[in-house]
């Protein structure tokens, strides 16, 4: 398993329209030289009483998978420094008010967006969009 810190650490507040970028730091990587790249790596979100839904899957190799209702405003990426994961967020509305969470997970059988394959996971970071 590896460590995952999101932040902002707990909850944050935006208004409809805004942007945000979430962060999701590894610590406990499984080779250093490789960081984040060993893994698959989703953003998902959760609302009270909903399963978390996959918002965007990134594979070792970098490429990206998203969800239908994220391709046009949700934007992920694994950072230079391979130990960083961002979610980058515009033009919220306040259907998106939800926890958010980072997942790390073996490449292989590929996880997409099933929570049940990720064996590792960010304290969460409570979003809430209003106007």
């Amino acid at each position: 398993q590896v460590h995952l810190e999101q932040s902002p650490r707990s909850t944050v507040s935006v208004r409809t329209g805004g942007s945000l970028r979430l962060t999701c730091v590894a610590s406990g990587v499984r080779r250093a030289r490789y960081g984040l790249y060993d893994y698959a790596m989703t953003w998902f979100r959760q609302t009270t009483g909903n399963e978390r839904e996959g918002i965007v899957y990134v594979d070792t190799s970098g490429q990206s998978r998203y969800a239908d209702f994220a391709r046009r405003r949700f934007t992920a990426s694994k950072l230079y420094d391979s130990l960083t994961f961002v979610l980058s967020m515009d033009n919220l509305e306040p259907e998106d008010t939800a926890t958010y969470y980072c997942a790390a997970g073996d490449p292989w059988p590929v996880p997409h967006f099933d929570p049940r394959q990720y064996h590792s996971w960010g304290q969460g970071t409570q979003v809430t969009v209003s106007s």
